[in-house]
């Protein structure tokens, strides 16, 4: 049954054709170079940080009311920053390695939780529209790091097992990838087989079934970005790691990339419905594209073409309504229609 699900779903089948489309494509053009290991692991070290982000913009469309995390780069350079100028007021990078990059982590990751609660609670309490809170939220998360850092890069000290986070391997396997992998998975169980992901997808498709049955939006809403957050300081401490430093302005056009990669990957942004496995698959086209285009020299402006390119054909194969609730166009479904969570 649930081979035939997945048969059934055109988003699913059409990135999966694109991938390997891609690969193929890719590794004839580029005389096998693409498929080799120093560039398939330079491809997982890089997917990681934009993967968490459009999870953290997929988590927050499927919450419906128009939500979108546009808070999640901010958050995520300010976590480390901070975690980078705190941590050497605490702990010795030459004494105690292993302890400094394990607080590095705990500090890290507790701003990413505390950054996204305070959005969930002013869109929860104060009742304001996700996206113009968390662009408010953004602009005072870059300010502060811009203040803490006078605008300046923050050096994080060299330890071998914080940059191994971001550089190092396992299995021959990016150690960044296995973080983006684990999330993916545990993210799909909770969304496919907890009461949270339940309530979650009804509470995105039909606020009103949702509010009948008793589901406790606030509380939701709140778990809901304090969720993005974490996964936003997941792709802080990577970026982190990986350069040993952080800046209040790294990656500023991964947000809108992050958006891409969750509309490509089939999430609706009038909320509802959002596949794990897709937005992956979404990620990996983007980062294969983006390789092969590196490799034969070409320009990323005809890069920003064939992303524009794709995210239009995977609109056109999502089926009409979907594309109607991306313009607004769309209604609410049915009270008596409670959906289930699609397969992750």
């Amino acid at each position: 049954m649930n081979t035939s699900k997945w048969l059934a779903d055109r988003q699913l089948n059409f990135l999966v054709a694109v991938n390997l489309l891609v690969v193929l494509v890719a590794t004839a053009l580029s005389h096998g170079q693409f498929v080799d290991i120093d560039n398939l692991q330079s491809m997982g070290g890089q997917l990681p940080e934009l993967g968490l982000l459009a999870l953290g913009i997929m988590l927050s469309m499927v919450s419906g009311n128009g939500g979108i995390d546009l808070s999640g780069v901010a958050l995520a350079n300010l976590s480390g920053m901070v975690a980078a100028q705190l941590l050497p007021m605490l702990v010795s990078a030459d004494n105690s390695p292993s302890l400094y990059t394990a607080v590095f982590c705990v500090i890290t990751v507790t701003l990413g939780l505390v950054g996204g609660l305070m959005n969930g609670v002013i869109i929860a309490r104060l009742k304001l529209t996700p996206i113009l809170c968390t662009l408010g939220t953004s602009l005072l998360f870059t300010g502060i790091a811009v203040v803490l850092s006078n605008g300046a890069s923050v050096r994080v000290e060299y330890v071998d097992a914080l940059s191994d986070i971001g550089n190092g391997t396992f299995l021959q396997v990016p150690i960044s990838l296995w973080i983006f992998v684990i999330t993916v998975l545990l993210l799909g169980w909770v969304l496919k087989r907890t009461p949270f992901g339940l309530r979650l997808y009804l509470m995105g498709t039909n606020p009103k079934a949702a509010f009948y049955a008793g589901i406790p939006r606030d509380r939701m809403l709140i778990l809901t970005y304090g969720m993005c957050g974490v996964l936003a300081s997941l792709a802080g401490l990577i970026s982190a790691s990986h350069t040993s430093s952080a800046k209040w302005d790294y990656g500023n056009s991964y947000l809108l990339i992050a958006i891409l990669i969750a509309v490509m990957g089939g999430v609706n942004p009038a909320g509802g419905y959002g596949r794990i496995v897709c937005v992956f698959l979404a990620a990996t086209v983007l980062q294969f594209l983006s390789s092969l285009f590196n490799l034969l020299g070409i320009s990323q402006f005809f890069g920003d073409c064939a992303w524009g390119f794709l995210l239009l054909a995977s609109l056109a194969l999502a089926g009409g309504e979907r594309v109607r609730a991306i313009f607004g166009l769309g209604g609410a479904a049915p009270i008596s229609k409670v959906p289930k969570p699609p397969a992750a």
